[in-house]
């Protein structure tokens, strides 16, 4: 349980169906950080506390801030170091909810895992299948694509059946103490951290150049790592007549280039290794050549295309042009409501 509306409404539909339930705060995270003004991990605490009780049900604190930093928040940084864009999402319910915390839940003697997540499964004669959730905005597969068969057999999703405005319903008409709590923005179990301050901490601003595909120069940057693709607010950029994205980095150069909209969009995405979530069910083989419906990125829309592989690995050829496809996000693939897997994307191709 985050403390949010999500986790307070999933403990208390299950506790309505007859579950004997446990509230258990995760706890990543309580170093003091630089430049960080606002972590509000305390009041998630309290606010979790007090569900619990209002609900009558025991709680308990989970602590993972050592395997969290170096499983997570330091490949964060590399990948950032590195040029590419991670999703600390994806990387934290691979490596700390669904391993760590799920392990550690079986080991105290729990039967079941429930999370307050936005997505649904469901169980196949070839073995679990993770759906979207019911509310297309609010769907939260993209994040939760690396999860296994073993995972999905120990794990319950109940808000998943409902859209976020009936969550907010429920909650208020309960009366639950946080059903008015905003949803949280931020990097995961951290909280409302702003990326870039986060990413000062630990990687150092270097002055460089920001061009343009000419090569001409258009302005001045504090660090390459610190920009990504498709970002339009550029700090450091000279006034221009037409808004100006960013279409790519070189941080061995600290470069920032600059383009046009248009300049953003490519039709391929090449991935690393594909991870399926059933592959008695899917098989790499079974899906090359084969067009399914894609996430380059969290977005609640999906995109059209082929999943292919050459000599060089998998690869998805979108239908139209996608915007700002960005090494370091995530290629999910989608059959219908069915989430099929994904993999890291590694480059994209125009």
């Amino acid at each position: 349980m985050s403390g949010g509306v999500d986790s307070s409404v999933t403990a208390y539909l299950l506790k309505e169906q007859g579950y004997q339930i446990v509230g258990v705060f995760m706890k990543n995270w309580s170093f003091p950080v630089k430049r960080i003004t606002e972590c509000p991990l305390y009041q998630d605490y309290l606010d979790m506390v007090s569900v619990c009780k209002f609900l009558k049900v025991p709680y308990l604190v989970f602590s993972f801030e050592k395997e969290y930093r170096k499983r997570v928040i330091d490949d964060f940084f590399k990948e950032y170091r590195a040029g590419r864009t991670p999703n600390p999402d994806v990387l934290c319910n691979r490596e700390i909810k669904f391993d760590l915390f799920l392990k550690e839940a079986l080991k105290r003697g729990a039967d079941l895992m429930a999370t307050g997540h936005h997505i649904r499964s469901r169980k196949t004669p070839k073995g679990y299948q993770l759906l979207r959730g019911k509310d297309p905005i609010k769907d939260q597969t993209y994040f939760v694509y690396p999860i296994t068969q073993a995972q999905l057999g120990r794990c319950l999703f109940p808000i998943g059946e409902y859209t976020k405005a009936q969550i907010r319903e429920i909650a208020k008409q309960v009366g639950l103490p946080t059903a008015a709590k905003r949803d949280s923005q931020g990097i995961c179990f951290i909280g409302r951290i702003d990326a870039k301050d986060f990413l000062k901490t630990k990687l150092l601003q270097r002055k460089g150049d920001i061009v343009d595909l000419s090569g001409r120069k258009r302005g001045e940057h504090e660090g390459a790592w610190f920009y990504t693709l498709g970002q339009r607010r550029i700090v450091g950029l000279s006034g221009t007549a037409k808004p100006l994205y960013v279409i790519k980095t070189d941080v061995r150069k600290n470069l920032v280039i600059v383009g046009s909209d248009s300049d953003t969009y490519t039709k391929v995405a090449r991935i690393g290794p594909l991870h399926l979530i059933n592959p008695k069910e899917y098989t790499s083989r079974t899906l090359v050549g084969k067009q399914f419906l894609a996430k380059s990125r969290y977005t609640p829309e999906l995109s059209r295309g082929v999943l292919k592989k050459d000599s060089k690995g998998f690869y998805f050829q979108f239908s139209q042009p996608e915007r700002a496809v960005t090494s370091g996000q995530s290629l999910v693939l989608y059959q219908g409501q069915v989430c099929i897997g994904g993999g890291v994307i590694k480059d994209n191709i125009k």
